[in-house]
């Protein structure tokens, strides 16, 4: 069945490989404008996007074409690819192997995005291992109903 309208809001975390500061304040914006448009080339849309020295946080409204995985495959081959070419890291850049994608309701995107926007700022309090950890333990709350449901 084709899918005519969608909603599917998606903040993806990356890191780099052995969370190493690879991504230097020099190339981020350069970095982040490319990641942008490999999104927007996937009939998608990047609505914000901040890359650490050693993560990236974007938030997209995806195609229902695309799978998180498929996107999230997609997103990291490229960049990786444009960062090593255009010798933007000092050694080699490397993604690790998994990311997280973490859905997001249309009524919270606009919190998500200056949260994302907000990441400097955010990351002179709290490490990047904290954030994370908040991350896994608020999401897992929600990996559990209260109430399980059958069918009769």
């Amino acid at each position: 069945m084709k899918i005519e309208y969608n909603n599917l809001y998606t903040h993806f975390i990356f890191t780099t490989l052995h969370r190493l500061p690879l991504i230097s304040e020099k190339h981020r914006d350069r970095i982040e404008k490319y990641i942008t448009g490999i999104v927007n080339n996937n009939n998608s849309q990047l609505y914000a996007i901040y890359a650490n020295p050693e993560h990236a946080h974007f938030l997209v409204s995806r195609s229902p074409e695309l799978s998180e995985e498929t996107l999230a495959s997609i997103v990291a081959e490229s960049s990786q690819l444009f960062i090593n070419q255009n010798r933007l890291c000092e050694s080699q850049f490397v993604w690790q192997a998994s990311a997280s994608a973490f859905s997001v309701s249309k009524s919270d995107d606009d919190k998500v995005c200056k949260y994302i926007l907000n990441q400097p700022k955010h990351h002179r309090k709290v490490t990047f291992a904290e954030e994370y950890d908040e991350f896994i333990k608020f999401y897992q709350k929600t990996l559990s109903p209260s109430k399980k449901y059958e069918s009769k």
